[in-house]
């Protein structure tokens, strides 16, 4: 028992440190940031989200004492509650129903579309959260995107181009929607190496998932269309809007690379091809969108059962 919350302690504090790095402008402590949930996370799969709660709720005192009270409160919204609930749907299971009276059931864990979903839902709140941090309204908000960065570019030593308003406002409109998108990467991407951990130190307690076989619920098509078309409007439920749509849109892109996977288990130089598409994605960004859309064709179209490797036929029984 003691172990446990001591192990709890020591991550909630590895955190709460990689959080705060932020403050030091150190390049490295960027990605230190976004890492913070990876210790948390990594404690609710292997010892359980009680013991995430305690080193979350620990760490979250130890900041807001030596701090201040806003890192804490954003600490809790970004790190502390995503990693914690995060960790108890990977964690979260049912007896399944037994297909014969002699088989025993087996384990029904939570799909991994639906904690994609939760993943999105988390990153678009976080990202609310800090938006609101500026202002009330949409106009606040944005007044204070351009004047920061704006200090930003006057910082620099060569001087503004003459159009840079203009790509000042265009950078201001993708920023809420791209803060959500990463958002939802790095969330992705901090569950997957906690279960990567726990899996190699033995302390997973349930298969590792086929994520090849990723899926959305049906509802989220019907919820990305609601948020674009909500997207139009104007002031704060616009804005709202597009923070949701571009974390549903990059939870589809997460499919899409799902999709891809399956699609092309057929090809002999099937590495060959997926390592060139993600160095393509990693140095140009934009081809992700291919992605988005593969996704999005795949909810829509069911791409994997259509085009994907056939499953052999069943044996006769005797």
């Amino acid at each position: 028992m003691i172990a446990p919350i001591l192990i709890a302690l020591a991550a909630g504090a590895a955190a709460a440190v990689m959080f705060a790095s932020i403050v030091s402008g150190v390049l490295i402590s960027l990605a230190l940031f976004y890492l913070a949930p990876l210790p948390l996370m990594v404690t609710a799969i292997a010892w359980g989200p009680l013991y995430a709660s305690i080193g979350g709720i620990a760490a979250a005192i130890g900041l807001g004492l030596l701090v201040s009270f806003p890192y804490c409160i954003a600490f809790v919204v970004a790190v502390a509650l995503p990693a914690w609930w995060l960790g108890h749907l990977v964690m979260l299971g049912r007896p399944a129903e037994a297909t014969s009276p002699d088989a025993p059931g087996a384990i029904e864990w939570y799909p991994i579309g639906r904690i994609l979903l939760w993943i999105s839902a988390l990153a678009a709140l976080t990202t609310l959260a800090a938006l609101l941090t500026l202002g009330t309204d949409a106009d606040t908000i944005t007044g204070t995107l351009r004047r920061a960065l704006a200090r930003i570019l006057n910082a620099a030593d060569s001087p503004l181009p003459p159009d840079a308003d203009r790509w000042i406002d265009a950078l201001i409109r993708i920023a809420p929607g791209g803060a959500a998108m990463f958002a939802t990467l790095t969330l992705s991407l901090n569950l997957w190496l906690a279960g990567k951990i726990s899996a190699t130190s033995g302390r997973l307690r349930r298969p590792w998932p086929d994520l090849r076989a990723t899926a959305l619920p049906p509802m989220t098509l019907v919820a990305l269309l609601v948020a674009i078309g909500f997207a139009f409007s104007s002031g704060l439920p616009a804005l709202m809007a597009v923070i949701i749509a571009a974390a549903l849109l990059m939870a589809y892109a997460l499919t899409g690379f799902a999709v891809l996977h399956t699609l092309t288990l057929a090809l002999r130089s099937r590495a060959l091809w997926l390592g060139s598409i993600y160095v393509v994605i990693v140095l140009f960004i934009w081809p992700v969108l291919a992605m988005v859309v593969l996704g999005l064709a795949d909810a829509a179209f069911d791409l994997r059962h259509r085009f994907g490797p056939r499953q052999p036929p069943p044996l006769p029984v005797p």
